[in-house]
């Protein structure tokens, strides 16, 4: 490894002049403008390289520039800002003197903003770049289902059908370990652009069948201080609420962020099961609300050593704890007689996370190097006690679990892109994972009013699993055509020891999983008139069971339904190809296939003897998955923009070991759109019909959702109001279990429809100075699966 870092630090050695740019800038009277925010562009790059503030004579000066192209950009509160064209900076200092004319003389211009965002599909990912966009987003739910083909529900987030999307932040695994919190509590406002990547090339881990969700945050490169206060309340289940601050300041050489938000949300999730046990009819209606208290806190620090090489320490620290009841009646019948069982489950869980991110980067106009390490500790602690209730006739015997759980992952990475020119780059990299859980599970029953342990039930489960990853990866473009290939190896080995009492005799069961692994990816393009492109790609993917589902242990969720783990777990493969079409570079019609060995299946069994089912991951021999997806944007009448489209997709599972064969045709129709009421009211609707689904073993039948918001901005553009009406259908889904010894119709639901406000305001100039005179920046992690 030594060797290895040395030669890339050699390999990216610049030689070369240095030359300096300078001027002054004054006003239309020939007066100095000191305070002025000077920033610098490389030629190609939107990000700039770095800015400067002019001084009380009104001068200013980089020094010591690369040879290259550049442009400069000066600003000034009260003024028009002014732009050079693109120059080239060789053998000689470049002087330019600006003049800033007063910003009163643009009152006449017209300005024409776009609401939506702006959309990019390449042959592996499309990208939805959000910082020119007018949209009132509140948070990231909001985003999300501004994405075509991506339908946002009760159920989490699915693509093209497929459920399972891993979502990163910065190209990291996110601390949040369930979807429903990380979609309502990220504002908005700290995102620079999302990636849906479909087909992930070399240089993201090759774990995940699903797509990928790359969340990129915005970087701070205004000069001064800004930041936003945001505010919500609404009605869900219950009253909920939540707020939150960020601040960024860009000054010298130092750039920082930092962002704390607390919130509680409400919402519920009903289960309606009716299923027959040979002649005994089981109707089981369970409901279950929710009411966390989130809290998060993080930070970010970039300092510039000098013009090319930067350091920088992130750290992220989230904590959630959540108490509810989940209360459940059971009505058992046949010809004959009735019995009816009342249980409550009550959760008590406590979990926390804490991660910590320093990092290197040497970057030039040709050249990037970065080295990287994140560190995560997550402690999961839960305790829930099963008892029933006054007034069943079926006798039960209270139970509780205990389930404490440590995890500890350290990320090593280095990544090294050289970019020949604009036709040509090349990237290569390393990565390595270090991770450590600890589970242990204590089963308890009540025994007179006490609880005791039940040895047989109870376990521990430590997992010790390291990975080692290498890639390189190409981009190149000739004429009309682009091409972009890779190749991953990986090397894992995962040791799962399982501690158990087996007839009074401690027993430990290690479970080996090595495996050694090129994961190859390909994508080609073509564009073929001036609008039409077109794009062919491929992945090959692993999916590695999650920690959790390993641990063979069972707990139950009431006293006829449980859970289990599988330590005989292995992981599946997947095969990705897919066709896209695009018309001026937006998305137009999608083919996609996908193959996968060994899939990971949730099976759900029952038991005719004891009347129970049980829930447990399972290696399936055989899933499919086609999808057609065909867009369309809605801009048939001025001020109003969006898209719409069809998805048809078609998914089969099939397993002789387990005798599982579903196959299922659907079509989904969706909506999205914004309209500029009078009095500049944004009105923004999202909605979207779907014929049916296989959620796993459940067969569901249509369903459908329906959000719309209210937006407008005050005080200068600087609030933003948002009231927001979410999931006014009502509609979860309906469906059917056929357990091969029985069926069940299922009804899942929630809670009723949502209202929430949400205030944003946002403080500090474009670039931080205002007008005066006299003053001078992990897939180990998603694997964990902790519940709410």
């Amino acid at each position: 490894m030594k060797s290895f870092l040395c030669s890339f630090l050699i390999f990216t050695v610049t030689l070369g002049f240095s030359q300096n740019v300078k001027g002054t800038i004054t006003d239309e009277a020939n007066e100095p403008l000191p305070f002025a925010n000077i920033i610098i562009y490389q030629d190609g790059v939107s990000d700039p390289l770095t800015g400067l503030v002019s001084d009380n004579a009104g001068y200013y000066e980089f020094k010591n520039l690369e040879q290259g192209k550049y442009s400069l950009e000066v600003s000034s509160l009260g003024f028009q800002t002014e732009k050079t064209e693109v120059f080239t900076l060789s053998t000689a200092d470049k002087i330019f003197n600006f003049t800033l004319k007063e910003e009163a003389q643009t009152l006449g211009e017209v300005v024409i903003k776009s609401k939506r965002p702006v959309f990019k599909q390449t042959a592996e990912k499309l990208i939805v770049d959000l910082e020119n966009s007018e949209m009132i987003n509140t948070n990231l739910e909001d985003v999300m289902r501004k994405i075509p083909g991506v339908l946002v529900s009760n159920n989490g987030i699915s693509i093209a059908g497929k459920s399972g999307v891993k979502i990163l932040i910065n190209g990291k695994t996110t601390e949040y370990m369930d979807v429903e919190t990380l979609l309502r509590d990220f504002p908005a406002d700290n995102i620079s652009r999302i990636e849906l990547v479909e087909q992930p090339g070399a240089e993201y881990e090759a774990s995940g069948s699903a797509a990928i969700i790359n969340i990129i945050l915005k970087k701070n490169v205004q000069l001064g201080t800004n930041g936003n206060v945001t505010s919500w309340m609404g009605k869900d289940q219950g009253f909920e609420w939540g707020s939150g601050f960020s601040m960024a300041s860009f000054k010298n050489k130092l750039n920082w962020q930092t962002s704390v938000n607390y919130s509680e949300p409400t919402w519920r999730d009903d289960l309606f099961l009716v299923r027959t046990v040979g002649t005994e009819t089981y109707d089981q209606a369970t409901r279950e609300p929710y009411d966390p208290q989130n809290f998060s806190i993080s930070g970010n620090l970039d300092y510039y050593l000098s013009e090319h090489h930067s350091i920088g320490l992130g750290g992220r620290f989230y904590k959630r704890t959540s108490t509810r009841t989940s209360s459940s009646k059971t009505i058992i019948s046949d010809e004959s007689n009735t019995e009816t069982l009342f249980s409550e489950n009550y959760f008590d869980r406590d979990r926390a996370n804490f991660n910590i991110n320093p990092y290197y980067e040497y970057k030039t106009e040709t050249d990037k190097l970065v080295l990287d390490f994140n560190y995560v500790d997550f402690t999961n602690d839960n305790t829930n006690t099963l008892s029933d209730v006054a007034g069943s006739t079926v006798a039960f015997t209270d139970r509780r679990y205990i389930q404490e759980g440590t995890f500890n992952i350290k990320t090593y990475r280095v990544d090294y892109t050289k970019t020949f020119s604009d036709n040509l780059k090349l990237s290569a990299g390393s990565r390595y994972a270090d991770v450590e859980t600890d589970n242990d599970l204590q089963a308890l029953i009540d025994n007179s009013g006490t609880f005791d342990l039940v040895t047989e039930e109870s376990s521990r489960f430590v997992i010790d699993e390291t990975i080692f990853a290498l890639y390189s990866k190409i981009n190149a473009t000739v004429g009309a055509w682009s091409f972009s290939g890779g190749l991953r190896y990986e090397d894992s080995n995962t040791d799962g020891a399982s501690t158990y009492l087996d007839n009074g005799t401690l027993v430990t069961e290690v479970q080996k999983r090595p495996i050694k692994k090129l994961f190859p990816s390909a994508s080609i393009s073509r564009k073929l008139t001036d609008v039409l492109g077109a794009s062919v790609s491929y992945s090959y993917r692993i999916q590695r069971p999650s920690y959790s589902s390993l641990n063979s242990f069972a707990t139950f969720l009431d006293p006829f339904s449980a859970n289990e783990g599988n330590q005989n777990l292995i992981p599946s493969y997947t095969n990705n190809y897919q066709f896209n079409l695009t018309y001026d570079g937006q998305p137009f019609f999608t083919i996609g296939y996908s193959k996968t060995d060994d899939a990971i299946f949730n099976l759900i069994k029952q038991d005719n003897t004891t009347a129970q089912i049980r829930q447990q991951v399972v290696n399936i021999e055989n899933n499919e998955n086609w999808n057609f997806r065909l867009f369309a944007p809605v801009d048939f009448t001025e001020g109003l923009e969006g898209y719409t489209g069809i998805i048809v997709t078609n998914t089969d599972f099939e397993s002789s070991t387990f005798n599982v064969d579903l196959d299922k045709w659907n079509l989904i129709w969706f909506l999205q759109a914004n309209y500029e009421l009078p009095w500049d009211i944004n009105f923004e609707l999202s909605g979207n019909y779907g014929t049916g689904a296989l959620e796993g073993q459940v067969e569901i039948d249509w369903f459908a959702e329906l959000d719309f918001s209210f937006g407008k901005k005050f005080l200068d553009d600087k609030l933003k109001a948002n009231l927001g009406f979410s999931k006014m259908l009502n509609r979860g889904y309906i469906g059917n279990i056929d357990y091969g010894n029985g069926l069940a119709d299922v009804e899942s639901n929630g809670s009723r429809q949502n209202i929430q406000l949400r205030l944003a305001y946002s403080f500090g100039s474009k670039y931080g100075k205002k007008k005066s005179r006299s003053q001078t920046s992990r897939d180990e992690e998603n694997r964990i699966e902790a519940n709410n």
